[in-house]
């Protein structure tokens, strides 16, 4: 399906494919770059073959459009005319036609729900799927219970009830649990004279703050409890008005999230507030879509001579914690065009991450970010003022912490800006892994000034004697001393050595698509299994 378009593009003549069974990416002819197709729509050519008009689509006729140069996709009930795309798509023809004449939604949400697949193509917008109206079940048939009584459902009431406020009792939502049946989930409000709480019972001992994520915008209240690969969603408009600042906190060992706003004026609530959208629902994370919140450019600074440190400021009525080994997504609009692409936050320097306590609530986001000159979505953010504002989406990432249980040996294997997702695995492991012997990080650079926080790395190897990190150059100077080369066998051969002989290790690797790969080849090479490997695309 749609790749992202802010995804770093195979250039002309090179093969590129995603390691760890992610989506391929194929060899672009000269000439069909993002910022290629971005200039056909908007050179005001047909692309849709409809002459501007836009039709109402039958499944019969999306049937109709399945070969390459007549290709029609249904996602989330738009119909696009992709043939015009079909060359300057990084996954290739064959991904495309996979949903050739059909509905692609599932299959796109799949590899790149992130992507603005609208603003891509909407000059390929043929128009919508034609839907059959269709009486809701729930007011043909269905009967409620009132004071033991029952009675016929109709649409009046529905409306009704799907409008009404949300009282003081407290609400449960019956949630699918793997293997363990049907579980209650629930969430309750109270309120003093200055504050309103409230407390999402989670019944897992074991939740975190970087469980739960926050909004408060645009009269709209949202607060998505990560649980695995689920989301329970409270999503309302609020009664009355509340202060911008929103804080939360984890009652420990009973599983309950606490939330707490702040009134802005002294006066008592007869209820939250009115349900939205998804409100009190307990669906997967995949169907819930990517959540954005605008946060202000605070800061930028150097690094090397081609990476900087940006500082973007979290509203202070969001909550936001990246969990170890995800990342989220910017947005910036680039020549009329939505453009996205992932990042892993870091913190403004390698050993902030080792200050304890660790505070909660943070409001700032790092960034270590490479600026690429002939890039599309690089130079434009490096053009941002101190000021503006970035859009930035809840977290994603397919990376598992229970992998470190019972771990001794961490080898982390990086190129470039793949440092950025081995930062937090790096403070978790040797901060909250006992079981941890010796973390090992092998940093391939092209040149010595391209070493992101070199001396940062070398005084945590020197104060943390069970840390370690090799630099590995592929072109140094003659002055260089270490290592130089590409990854290899005979450099993995000597970097992943065991502390003992049946010890529990886990590999974690990041860099360029083509240094992914090579990586996850070399390791299997080496008889290390698919669950002691984790690459990440950088």
């Amino acid at each position: 399906m749609l790749n992202a378009p802010s995804q770093s593009f195979p250039t002309p003549g090179s093969q590129q494919r995603v390691a760890s069974g992610g989506r391929s990416k194929v060899p672009l002819k000269q000439g069909r770059s993002l910022m290629d197709w971005i200039r056909l729509t908007k050179s005001g050519k047909d692309l849709t073959g409809l002459k501007g008009r836009l039709i109402e689509v039958t499944e019969e006729e999306l049937r109709k459009h399945n070969r390459k140069d007549d290709c029609w996709i249904c996602i989330r009930g738009l119909v696009y005319n992709v043939s015009p795309y079909m060359e300057y798509h990084p996954g290739g023809e064959e991904e495309l036609m996979r949903a050739a004449g059909s509905d692609g939604t599932d299959l796109f949400d799949q590899v790149h729900r992130w992507v603005n697949y609208e603003s891509m193509l909407k000059e390929c917008l043929v128009g919508r799927m034609a839907v059959k109206p269709v009486v809701p079940r729930d007011c043909r048939e269905e009967k409620k219970i009132l004071n033991g009584k029952s009675s016929k459902l109709n649409l009046s009431d529905v409306c009704r009830i799907l409008s009404s406020p949300i009282p003081r009792a407290r609400l449960r939502t019956r949630l699918p649990r793997k293997g363990l049946g049907l579980q209650v989930y629930s969430y309750d409000w109270f309120q003093t004279d200055s504050s309103v709480t409230i407390a999402i019972y989670t019944k897992q001992k074991d939740i975190s703050l970087d469980s739960i994520i926050i909004d408060n915008q645009d009269d709209s209240f949202r607060a998505e409890t990560i649980i695995q690969d689920y989301s329970y969603l409270i999503h309302i408009r609020l009664s009355h008005e509340v202060q911008e600042d929103v804080s939360a906190r984890i009652v420990e060992n009973v599983g309950k999230i606490e939330i707490v706003l702040k009134k802005k004026e002294n006066t008592s609530w007869k209820c939250l507030g009115h349900p939205l959208e998804n409100h009190n629902s307990f669906i997967p994370r995949k169907d819930v879509g990517l959540h954005y919140r605008e946060c202000q450019l605070i800061s930028k600074e150097d690094v090397t001579h081609d990476t900087k440190l940006f500082c973007l400021k979290l509203p202070p009525s969001s909550h936001l914690q990246t969990p170890v080994g995800q990342h989220v997504y910017l947005k910036l609009t680039v020549t009329g065009a939505e453009i996205v692409k992932p990042y892993t936050p870091v913190s403004d320097s390698l050993f902030s991450e080792f200050k304890e306590p660790v505070l909660p609530n943070k409001q700032y986001m790092y960034f270590l970010i490479k600026i690429y000159p002939a890039g599309l979505f690089t130079p434009e953010l490096d053009h941002l003022q101190i000021g503006d504002f970035v859009p930035i989406s809840s977290p994603e990432g397919n990376f598992k912490i229970s992998k470190f249980q019972e771990l001794e040996d961490l080898f982390l294997l990086a190129a470039g800006t793949g440092l950025t997702p081995m930062v937090t695995i790096l403070n978790f492991a040797l901060t909250r892994v006992r079981s941890l012997r010796k973390v090992k990080l092998m940093f391939f650079n092209k040149t010595e000034d391209d070493i992101i926080w070199r001396s940062q790395l070398e005084k945590l190897a020197f104060k943390d004697k069970r840390f370690d990190v090799e630099f590995v150059l592929s072109a140094p100077t003659s002055e260089w001393t270490g290592k130089q080369g590409h990854i290899s066998p005979a450099l993995l051969s000597e970097f992943l050595k065991r502390n003992l002989d049946e010890s529990k290790v886990f590999i974690c690797i990041c860099g360029p698509t083509p240094f992914t790969e090579q990586g996850v080849r070399l390791l299997h090479d080496l008889n290390f299994s698919k669950d002691e490997i984790h690459s990440f695309t950088a």
